[in-house]
């Protein structure tokens, strides 16, 4: 009951974080979804359009890796309090460009404030929460928020979509702005999240580890100090785990319309699949949200990761029947949203002390970024007809990899008694 009490009296602020996870997803796939509208507006090349997609995507992973150090120089609080506006101030130079120089601007600005504002949020949220079980819930609920930003920007794109000229585009980065700039006036004006702010730098300064504080906590001294082998395993299992995900989450959501259009599905069917996937990940990943400061977490996870695995199996076998295809996709995508990003945020927030939980997020973050820009290089020949099916074997491989990665993970959170309610 007190647990049940205290989420719902911190949920606000992780309505608030969330909203960062609305405009981090809402900018991935706002301008995937409009980059067309751009060219055609902007009168941009081909190799522009590629400069400005791959520019996002390092710029997300700039913010990331930074995110500790801006922590450090400005203050988790004030950094949480003002990314948004930086983002919005992108978003907006976007919406008022006239050329190719203005909107790549636009897009690293937003791009680089939407990668640092993730794991300053998350820490945000697990320095304020007053206990480990509120904090996975709070945290795991901001995926709610990134699913949402997820199928608002499909929607968003395809009801602009008949706008001539650049027009469409630039009201999807308009209302990107004017979210953005909603969440920036909401965290720096509330009374209520100021309190909350407060009282946890007061339970942190009061807690058991005061004695470490005073020695002065980084990312070094963590690594390399006493007890430096827990946090190195913590490290490697989640980075393993999240690094597998990562690889076939971008890389799946590049060809998935793909591979139902081969097994004879109609453009529409494809699409109108895609969106109703992205509803299921939604509710998959509210399911996660209610569970994971629970006792049922490591079972689901086991549960999902299996599903993820046979999915990739049975995409591998099947033969080009349209339903069976549909159904490991769906599959898939439940699995997916169950033991995925949800779970990798979870654990960093409840493994690392305070202090370098978005040195450490951004940095696994960050990289998994670069590996899957890195890997997208490739994403073409992983999609011909010829090579599909040893892909999804090759994927499966991946996710096994990953699972190991998870039980590891699982393992030693037991061992050094992380989770007490397991």
């Amino acid at each position: 009951m007190k647990e049940v009490s205290s989420f719902k009296k911190y949920q606000p602020l992780a309505i608030a974080a969330g909203i960062g996870s609305i405009l981090g997803s809402g900018i991935i796939v706002g301008l995937s979804a409009t980059i067309t509208v751009w060219q055609r507006g902007l009168g941009l090349t081909n190799g522009q359009v590629g400069i400005i997609s791959g520019a996002l995507t390092f710029a997300i992973a700039a913010g990331s890796l930074l995110s500790g150090q801006i922590t450090k120089r400005i203050g988790l609080i004030r950094s949480f309090n003002w990314l948004n506006l930086f983002y919005a101030i992108g978003a907006l130079i976007c919406v008022f460009s006239e050329s190719y120089t203005l909107l790549l601007a636009g897009v690293i600005i937003t791009g680089f404030a939407s990668g640092a504002d993730l794991p300053i949020s998350l820490t945000v949220i697990s320095h304020d929460s007053p206990d480990k079980n509120t904090s996975a819930r709070l945290v795991s609920s901001t995926q709610i928020f990134w699913q949402v930003g997820v199928l608002s920007s499909y929607i968003a794109a395809f009801v602009v979509s008949k706008i001539a000229g650049a027009t469409g585009a630039r009201i999807v980065f308009s209302i990107l702005a004017a979210v953005a700039i909603i969440a920036w006036l909401w965290r720096t004006t509330s009374s209520k999240f100021r309190a909350f702010h407060e009282e946890g730098e007061k339970r942190h300064l009061n807690s058991e580890t005061r004695k470490e504080q005073e020695t002065h906590i980084t990312v070094k001294s963590v690594f390399t100090g006493e007890g430096a082998g827990k946090y190195i395993g913590f490290f490697t299992c989640i980075m393993v785990f999240y690094l597998a995900w990562n690889l076939l989450a971008n890389t799946f959501g590049q060809f998935q319309t793909f591979t139902l259009v081969q097994a004879h599905a109609s453009q529409r069917f494809a699409t109108g699949a895609g969106i109703v996937l992205n509803i299921v990940g939604l509710i998959t990943t509210t399911i996660f949200a209610s569970l994971s400061g629970g006792k049922l977490r490591n079972k689901l996870f086991v549960i999902a990761q299996l599903i993820q695995i046979f999915s990739m199996l049975g995409l591998a076998l099947s033969s080009h029947a349209l339903w069976p295809i549909v159904i490991a996709i769906g599959c898939y995508n439940i699995g997916n949203n169950l033991a995925g990003e949800a779970m990798y945020k979870v654990w960093t927030q409840e493994s690392f002390p305070v202090e370098i939980r978005a040195s450490v997020q951004g940095f696994i973050n960050g990289f998994s970024r670069l590996c899957c820009g890195l890997f997208a290089l490739i994403t073409p020949a992983l999609v011909i007809p010829s090579a599909i099916r040893t892909t999804m074997f090759g994927f499966a491989i991946l996710l096994t990899i990953g699972f190991i990665g998870g039980l590891t993970m699982m393992a030693l959170q037991k061992k050094y008694n992380v989770r007490k309610f397991d």
